[in-house]
C-alpha cells in the first residue's frame, strides 16, 4: 500500500480561492486577538484620542471649538487624507510608497503650466490625474516586473519627481489663473468647503473598493501572503501595478486640491507628505508587513495628526516639539502593533 495517496480536489471558483487566501492570516487563537486584528478596537481607541485632543483644545485655546477652526482642520486633513487613501491600499497590499508627496508636487506643476492652463480646467484635471497615474504605473512596473524593492523604487521616484517639478517650474511657483480650478477651494456647500466633500467622496469610494469588491479581497490576500495568493490563481504582478496606479491617481486628485487651495503649482508642495500619510496609516492599524488594515483607521489617523498640528498652531508651540510628539505617537503605534502580533501567534 503506498505511503501517500494523491487526491485531486475539485477546482474552486476564483471568489472562493480569493476568500480563502484573504482570510487565512486572520485565524487567531483567541477571540480578543481577532477583534484587535479587525481594527474595531483600534478605531475606537483613535476616536477616544480625538475626543481627548478636543478636550485639550477647548481647555487651552478659546478658538478651537469654533466652526471656522473645525472647518480649517477638515480642510487641512482633506489633501493629505486623499493621499492617505492610496497609501493605505499600497501598504495593505504589502508595499510602500515614499513618492506620493513629490508626485503630487509634479502633478500640480504640470497641470499649472501656462500651456496646460490655456486648454481649460478639464485638461488641467486630466493632466494632474495622468501624471499621477503615470508615476504610479512606473513604480508598479519596476516593482512587479523589475523585482526591485518598493522602498528603493519609490524613493527613486520621489527624487526624480522632485527634479522634474523643479525643472518644469524653474523653481518658481506657477500661479493658477483658471477661475474654475482656483474656485474649487472657495466653493462651499451647506457651509462646508468643497475640498471636504471631495475628500469624503474619495474615502467612500476607497472604502467600497477595499471592503466590498474582489479587488479589495485580492489586496488583503496578496498583502498577507503573496505566494499563497499566486498559487490561488491571482495575478500578483498585475494587481501590484494597479495598487500603485491607484496611489498615483490619489496624488493627482490631491494635486488639483492643493493647487486650488494655494492658487499655485509648486515643486515645494507635498514636502514630507509621504511621512505623514504613512504615519497615519500605521497608527490607523494597518500592518507595515501588509495583509491587514482599515481605511477608516487611516482616516482617523489623519484627523489625529491634523488636530495635533492645529493645537500646536493655536497655542504658538514650536514646530520641532510638534514633530517630536508625532514621532512618539508613531513609535507607540508600532509597539502596540508588535505586541498585538505576538499575542495572536
Amino acid at each position: 500500500m503506498p505511503d501517500q495517496e494523491l487526491v485531486t480536489a475539485p477546482a474552486a471558483d476564483e471568489s472562493g480561492r480569493v476568500e480563502k487566501a484573504a482570510t487565512a492570516a486572520d485565524r487567531g487563537p483567541s477571540r480578543a486577538a481577532r477583534l484587535l486584528d479587525s481594527g474595531a478596537g483600534r478605531n475606537l481607541g483613535l476616536v477616544a484620542v480625538l475626543v481627548l485632543l478636543c478636550v485639550v483644545g477647548v481647555s487651552t485655546a478659546d478658538t478651537f471649538a469654533t466652526t471656522s477652526n473645525l472647518l480649517t482642520i477638515l480642510t487641512s486633513a482633506s489633501i493629505i487624507g486623499v493621499i492617505t487613501v492610496g497609501v493605505t491600499f499600497v501598504i495593505i497590499g504589502g508595499g510602500i510608497d515614499l513618492s506620493v508627496g513629490k508626485v503630487m508636487a509634479l502633478a500640480s506643476v504640470w497641470a499649472t503650466t501656462v500651456a496646460t492652463q490655456s486648454y481649460g480646467p478639464w485638461v488641467m484635471i486630466f493632466c494632474a490625474l495622468a501624471v499621477g497615474a503615470g508615476a504610479g504605473l512606473v513604480n508598479g512596473l519596476l516593482i512587479a516586473y523589475g523585482r526591485i524593492v518598493p522602498f528603493i523604487v519609490t524613493l527613486a521616484m520621489l527624487i526624480t519627481a522632485q527634479g522634474l517639478a523643479e525643472r518644469i517650474s524653474g523653481r518658481r511657483s506657477q500661479i493658477v489663473v483658471d477661475p474654475v480650478i482656483a474656485g474649487i477651494a472657495n466653493t462651499r456647500l451647506l457651509g462646508i468647503p468643497l475640498l471636504v466633500y471631495i475628500f469624503a467622496a474619495v474615502v467612500a469610494l476607497g472604502w467600497v473598493l477595499l471592503n466590498r469588491t474582489t479587488f479589495g479581497r485580492r489586496t488583503f490576500a496578496i498583502g498577507g501572503n503573496p505566494e499563497a495568493a499566486r498559487l490561488a490563481g491571482l495575478d500578483v504582478k498585475r494587481h501590484t501595478i494597479a495598487l500603485y496606479v491607484l496611489s498615483g491617481l490619489c496624488c493627482g486628485i490631491a494635486a488639483i486640491m492643493i493647487a486650488s487651495l494655494t492658487t499655485t503649482g509648486s515643486s515645494t508642495h507635498g514636502t514630507l507628505y509621504e511621512l505623514d500619510a504613512i504615519a497615519a496609516v500605521i497608527i490607523g492599524g494597518t500592518l507595515l508587513t501588509g495583509g491587514r488594515g482599515t481605511l477608516i483607521g487611516s482616516i482617523l489617523g489623519v484627523l489625529v495628526f491634523t488636530t495635533i498640528t492645529n493645537l500646536f498652531v493655536l497655542n504658538n508651540l514650536a514646530t520641532e516639539v510638534q514633530n517630536i510628539a508625532k514621532g512618539v505617537i508613531i513609535v507607540v503605534a508600532v509597539l502596540i502593533q508588535t505586541r498585538a502580533q505576538r499575542a495572536s501567534t
